[in-house]
């Protein structure tokens, strides 16, 4: 029987198989490597995290990124954003040298058992495990607007179901959105020629300003410090220290989470949207939508008001509307066991400090933390932090349970 049994091969996935793997535990992982990066990104794609804060985590810290970019000739620096496609590969090659083997078949199931869990791949072959994380990435997380969620899939995707966008490149396209989804797709999309807007509730687009430089007076530094999630006080509390995040009044830790680091567009892809032909409209509420002649008819409301009311037609909506850490969502578990866990009142699932669920034996890492942990954990950032922390609990959890 494995100590540690692992779904999920992303960053979070891959983390905790090194760190559980280099404290003698008898560990396997399941998955896709980088399956995130690889299979739900369009290719032309940046990182909009800094390449220094965008580690995978091994104990040692002998397989960063910046070793990856040194050993293929490429660029890691402060300000210069990089291909997703090349952090996919430093991914996978994390997995060579840092974790465990990972076996890429698909988990169709975790079940518990009377001394822990049984997992099940899709090919019907059962491990038995005394602990489960699980590190499922954003996928079974997608959120897409009620209004058009039932349009089928010829008429509306999520922005995450696109690896390549030229099925729609003589297509009229809509993105619903204002985040960076949102404005880098819909740039992406115009530059191979496809006409596309993006349509956002907000009264206009957030950009984020180009970094500081990485070496500046002390002063400035003290003023507005660097950190994985930004410059500021804030941003280097939410990333450097989610544990005392964790101590905060939960409503408090709701309020910052559904707040925190909201929609905005890197300062690579402001020029391109801007310049490249994208039609930006802000202020607009989507109120309906339904298939008419074999184009969507939208019905928008705003920026006036109900009075303000209008008619869009469009071939295509890719809805860039993020994702939303529901515990209902996590349907690999086995559903006496997910409806009887305890959740916050967001609906995302709690986790004590150390990432276990209120099922005995059951992580949690990544993106259904996050309010638990705070907004490091949308991002690589709170890999390392996360993998740390579960190894111990499951090591507490072995050694009394």
């Amino acid at each position: 029987m494995h100590d540690l049994l692992i779904v999920g091969a992303g960053p979070y996935g891959l983390s905790v198989a090194a760190h559980a793997a280099a404290a003698g535990l008898r560990v396997r992982v399941f998955g896709r490597p980088m399956a995130s990066w690889r299979d739900h990104m369009p290719r032309g794609m940046l990182l909009k995290s800094e390449p220094w804060a965008s580690d995978l985590s091994d104990p040692a810290g002998r397989y960063r990124l910046a070793a990856y970019c040194a050993r293929e000739g490429l660029r890691a620096e402060h300000g210069v954003p990089l291909p997703v496609e090349h952090f996919a590969a430093y991914g996978l090659w994390f997995a060579a040298h840092a974790a465990p083997p990972v076996d890429e078949r698909l988990v169709r199931s975790v079940r518990p058992l009377d001394a822990g869990f049984a997992v099940t791949t899709t090919d019907g072959e059962t491990f038995p495990g005394r602990t489960v994380a699980l590190a499922v990435g954003v996928m079974p997380f997608v959120e897409i607007p009620s209004a058009v969620r039932d349009l089928g899939p010829a008429h509306v995707s999520h922005s995450s179901h696109h690896t390549d966008l030229s099925p729609l490149r003589d297509r009229d396209v809509t993105v619903l959105g204002a985040g960076q989804a949102a404005l880098e797709t819909a740039a992406l999309l115009a530059e191979q020629g496809t006409r596309v807007r993006v349509l956002a509730r907000a009264p206009r687009v957030r950009w984020n300003s180009l970094p500081p430089a990485w070496q500046r007076p002390w002063w400035q530094s003290a003023r507005a410090p660097h950190s994985g999630l930004g410059c500021g006080w804030r941003n280097w509390f939410y990333a450097e220290r989610p544990g005392l995040f964790r101590r905060l009044p939960e409503q408090a830790r709701a309020g910052v989470c559904a707040t925190a680091l909201g929609p905005a567009g890197a300062w690579w892809v402001r020029d391109r949207v801007e310049s490249g032909g994208v039609e930006v409209l802000t202020g607009r509420r989507l109120t309906a939508a339904r298939v008419v002649g074999g184009r969507v008819r939208l019905s928008v409301h705003g920026p006036d008001g109900p009075g303000g009311g209008t008619v869009l037609e469009t071939d295509h909506v890719v809805a860039a509307t993020g994702f939303r850490a529901l515990a209902s969502r996590l349907d690999v578990i086995d559903p006496a066991v997910r409806d009887g866990l305890r959740v916050l009142t967001d609906g995302s699932p709690h986790v004590d400090g150390g990432f276990t669920t209120s099922h005995p034996g059951l992580f949690l890492a990544g993106l259904p933390t996050a309010s638990s942990f705070g907004p490091a954990m949308r991002f690589v950032q709170g890999a390392g932090f996360t993998a740390a922390r579960l190894v111990a609990g499951v090591r507490r959890r072995l050694r009394h349970g």
